[in-house]
Formats: C-alpha cells, structure tokens, sequence
C-alpha cells in the first residue's frame, strides 16, 4: 500500500514543488488513513488544508479505493 500512495504523492509533487511546496508521507494506519507532512511554502501557507483535501486526498482516493482519507501529521 505504501509504494501505490507513494506513486500517487508524485503525480502531486510537480503541483507542490511549482509553489515551492512539497508533501512527506509519515504514515498510513490500519483504518486506512494516510497521514501526510505538507513541506516548504506549503507548511505554512493559509491554502494547505485546500490543498491536502481538493489535490492530495482526492488524487489518492481516486487511485487507490482502500484508503478512507488524509490527513495532515502531528
């Protein structure tokens, strides 16, 4: 499962790295949730829960149907 979320976050990165940003993923747990690090200009800006819901979980969702969400690391 790890390799196909990992495959689908580079289909993003171009996206993120066009605004300075990037995305680490830090886990997926047993209930099928991706957890996620938003990194550079997208660590902080005001979008990035935009940006992790519209672009991140929905590109993940569509490709791989086992996962049930993102969301952003502690």
């Amino acid at each position: 499962m790890r390799e196909k979320v990992e495959a689908v976050l580079e289909q993003v990165r171009p996206m993120l790295k066009a605004d300075g940003g990037d995305v680490e993923l830090v886990e997926i747990t047993d209930q099928g949730i991706v957890k996620v690090r938003l990194q550079g200009a997208c660590k902080g800006c005001p979008m990035s829960q935009v940006t992790l819901k519209n672009a991140i979980e929905r590109t993940i969702l569509k490709a791989i149907p086992e996962v049930k969400g993102v969301e952003p690391a502690d």
